[in-house]
């Protein structure tokens, strides 16, 4: 009998209604944690904190932790905590809708175990901030409690024992999984086994190999043979560069098209927000959108049809998503959850708040991470978890800041002001000043919150001021940074002074918060992989890359060696022939030249390479007129 959680179950059935993506900060997870426990211990006894609860429905067993239980023989509840910053008004009412299916299924499950044919349910809302607690209580009838309970599981199960279908079939096609090609390419091979082997033994891999042995469909396949062996749930092919995704949906779709048989195997690119939003100009909720407007409602139609289609490339999924009139974006979030495969930039697993990490976590998934280009993961790292807070841009780039913004914006110059003053008092006759802070200044803090409190509180009505919601998300951004802060960064104060009078110049402050070893932000994401594969034509030495990254130490390292040799290499230097702009027409007939005898001496196919593109269209007019037999 298969087992889900409370909150997954809800998750996939209890949605309702419309995308709620406002600009509301939400608590920390520390925060959250904080809050739980002030609510709980303000409880009277016999108060029970994390009350257990299961019982079988519809196939299921169904369990969770209601955050409290208040067992008075008389009067007793049940209590869902759910905590907030800001305005209560932004948890909206599809947000509301699940909280409340929560505690009523915890309800189900309460009435199911000790026999009561009713319950008082309480939902209680925690502002961080003032710590201030907003009650809503309902009394439910078991029998109401239990039907709406297996409503939802009948729901869940018959997705499940699809899913289970669709996983059985998918071993079984990848234990029998062919090469695409009559052969492996010198190199190809070891870096194949390489892959395999890392995999077999859950150990992360550098893997060096030379451009041009086909090194995507060399790492990816034996990763699919590995996933039926090792029961991986799902492999995560990661990139840099939104190109080198291409490259990854093309190497899969050779080796799902040369199988003899269907290869049920579900491939999805996952897009970033700016590259997959049709509504630019308009926020992620249903009072803006009319792609988030009933959004759930329309889910369960749309993902039918998505797992149908097996491979989910962003035009696929445009697709899917115009039919039924939803947002694509979030329609690819959704089936990030169903993919065997997913296709990402490294952000959607590294970033601070990645879908594919916290899917991983929630899920207790066993993944690989496949990691190309990896020589650059280490500068993508390091902007990830970088940022800098320029007074110019919080305070200036709202060109004409509405009344509701103008205090607190008054405030954070007010803060900038204090925060420098006592380096103005010891300053120099230097004009530029840099100060190396051991912890991130919180001088900023409180105004910074007030700022977003206020803004919040805009955007519910100005949901298209886009100059607003950039302050916004750095303004969150920096708070969030601030608050991991260690020695793995520096934080740099900056300001300009006015010579001899010792008074900052008004908008020159920045303070930033730079990650130069992204170690400690990585090495849990690598630590929860079953195994990760980084591979790249670059990755010597191999102790910079493993100590930067927070990969552990017995990382194994493999360099493939080069299949090419040396005598394939025709080198010749020309120096008669003068590039430099102003020759280049002059000279243009001698490369014109020495190209058609190129091409004449040993027929082929040949890249040119010129240092702009006018001298490219230049010298294609050139051949075209003067030697028209060149292919």
């Amino acid at each position: 009998m298969n087992t889900v959680s409370v909150s997954a179950l809800c998750e996939f059935a209890a949605r309702t209604g419309s995308l709620e993506f406002r600009y509301t900060p939400a608590p920390s997870s520390v925060e959250g944690i904080i809050g739980h426990r002030t609510v709980q211990e303000r409880r009277p006894e016999p108060y029970i904190a994390e009350y257990a609860l299961k019982a079988e429905c519809k196939d299921l067993i169904v369990s969770g932790a209601v955050d409290g239980y208040f067992a008075d023989k008389t009067s007793p509840f049940l209590e869902e905590i759910k905590t907030y910053r800001g305005h209560l008004n932004r948890v909206g009412p599809s947000k509301r809708a699940l909280h409340w299916a929560q505690l009523k299924i915890y309800g189900a499950l309460f009435c199911q175990l000790s026999g009561r044919t009713d319950i008082n349910l309480r939902l209680t809302y925690f502002e961080v901030r003032h710590e201030e607690e907003t009650h809503d209580e309902q009394i439910h009838d078991a029998e109401e409690l239990w039907a709406y309970l297996e409503t939802l599981c009948q729901r869940y199960s018959l997705w499940l024992k699809q899913e289970q279908a669709h996983r059985i079939q998918r071993d079984q096609a990848l234990r029998s999984l062919g090469f695409p090609f009559g052969g492996f390419r010198e190199g190809q091979r070891e870096l194949s086994e390489s892959v395999y082997k890392a995999i077999h033994t859950a150990r992360p891999l550098l893997l060096q190999a030379p451009t041009g042995i086909g090194k995507t469909v060399g790492v990816l396949f034996p990763a699919l043979h590995a996933m039926p062996v090792q029961k991986l749930d799902r492999l995560f092919y990661l990139t840099c560069r939104n190109t080198a995704k291409q490259v990854a949906l093309e190497g899969l779709r050779m080796i799902i098209d040369h199988q003899q048989a269907p290869t049920p195997i579900r491939v999805l690119e996952l897009s970033s927000l700016e590259q997959a939003c049709d509504q630019p100009d308009a926020a992620c909720h249903g009072d803006s959108c009319p792609l988030a407007k009933d959004f759930f409602d329309k889910l369960d139609a749309a993902r039918s049809d998505a797992v149908a289609q097996p491979f989910l490339d962003a035009e696929a999924i445009r697709a899917i998503a115009k039919q039924h009139g939803i947002c694509r974006y979030f329609l690819g979030q959704e089936m990030a959850r169903w993919a065997d495969i997913v296709v990402a930039d490294v952000n959607h697993y590294f970033d601070q708040h990645a879908l594919l990490f916290a899917l991983t976590e929630a899920n207790d998934w066993r993944v690989v991470p496949l990691i190309d280009e990896a020589h650059n993961l280490i500068d993508r790292a390091r902007s990830m978890y970088s940022l800098e807070l320029a007074e110019s841009e919080m305070l200036y780039t709202i060109r004409k800041p509405p009344k509701a913004l103008q205090k607190s914006l008054a405030r954070l110059e007010g803060a900038w002001n204090e925060m420098v003053k006592p380096y103005l008092e010891t300053a120099s006759e230097d004009q530029h000043h840099r100060h190396i802070e051991k912890e991130v200044p919180d001088a900023l803090n409180d105004a910074l919150y007030n700022l977003i409190a206020s803004i919040t509180d805009y955007l519910t009505d100005h949901h298209r001021a886009k100059d607003i919601q950039h302050v916004l998300f750095t303004a969150s951004g920096f708070l969030r940074l601030a608050e991991s802060f260690g020695d793995h960064s520096l934080c740099t104060l900056r300001f300009d002074a006015s010579p001899g009078w010792n008074t900052k110049i008004t908008g020159s402050g920045s303070l930033a918060i730079d990650n130069l070893i992204p170690a400690d932000h990585l090495a849990e994401r690598f630590k929860r992989a079953h195994a990760v594969i980084l591979f790249s034509a670059t990755l010597s030495p191999p102790e910079y890359n493993r100590d930067l990254l927070g990969l552990p130490e017995d990382t194994v390292f493999e360099d493939i060696p080069s299949p090419f040799r040396r005598e394939q290499l025709d080198l010749r230097l020309v120096t008669t022939i003068n590039t430099r702009f102003d020759y280049r027409s002059d000279t243009l007939p001698l490369l014109a030249e020495r190209i058609h005898q190129q091409t004449e001496r040993k027929p082929g196919n040949y890249l040119v390479f010129l240092s702009s593109l006018a001298y490219v269209d230049e010298l294609a007019g050139f051949l075209q007129s003067h030697y028209p037999s060149l292919r």
